[in-house]
């Protein structure tokens, strides 16, 4: 069986995001354990020009969502994921997980190939399938939930690289 890009990809972010979701839980701990305000975390960021945590998940679960469906050649959805706990990320997180877990790989095969368009700030971008997975989504999808991450433990949540693989 070749390798396909539903393997690449769902799998991916199904297995990323439980492990974010993990890390959220191990934070609401660590600020139920110390006192600290769940908001201090939720809009903390690891520079002032950057987005605080909630935002960072957020725009995980976006991608994840985007990129599957795209590349199952379907129209995105919409999901709001509210950040005012970490119970509403995880909330996100869910949702997000259940329709990842939807996607039909069959309707995945064969999407290396196809062009895929997509918005880029004010312009509209096309991309092969492949190109558009590995060179778009999967590094935005990482770089929003290793910011995540770093911001959880530059404010000394203790996790560690195991909690960032699942």
């Amino acid at each position: 069986m070749a390798f396909s890009i539903y393997q690449a990809s769902v799998p991916v972010y199904v297995r990323q995001l439980t492990a974010l979701s993990a890390v959220l839980d191990k934070a609401a701990s660590y600020t139920s354990q110390r006192k600290i305000e769940p908001a201090v975390l939720i809009q903390a960021r690891l520079y002032p020009d950057m987005l605080p945590l909630g935002r960072q998940v957020q725009i995980a679960c976006g991608h994840a969502l985007r990129g599957a469906s795209r590349l199952s050649g379907a129209e995105p959805p919409s999901v709001e994921i509210k950040d005012g706990s970490f119970d509403e990320l995880k909330a996100g997180i869910a949702k997000t997980l259940e329709l990842l877990k939807s996607v039909d790989a069959k309707k995945m095969e064969g999407m290396e190939d196809r062009d895929i368009t997509f918005p880029v700030g004010d312009h509209k971008t096309t991309l092969k399938g492949g190109d558009y997975l590995l060179h778009f989504s999967m590094p935005n999808f990482y770089f929003h939930i290793t910011i995540a991450y770093g911001i959880l433990r530059n404010n000394g949540v203790e996790i560690g690289k195991a909690d960032f693989m699942g």
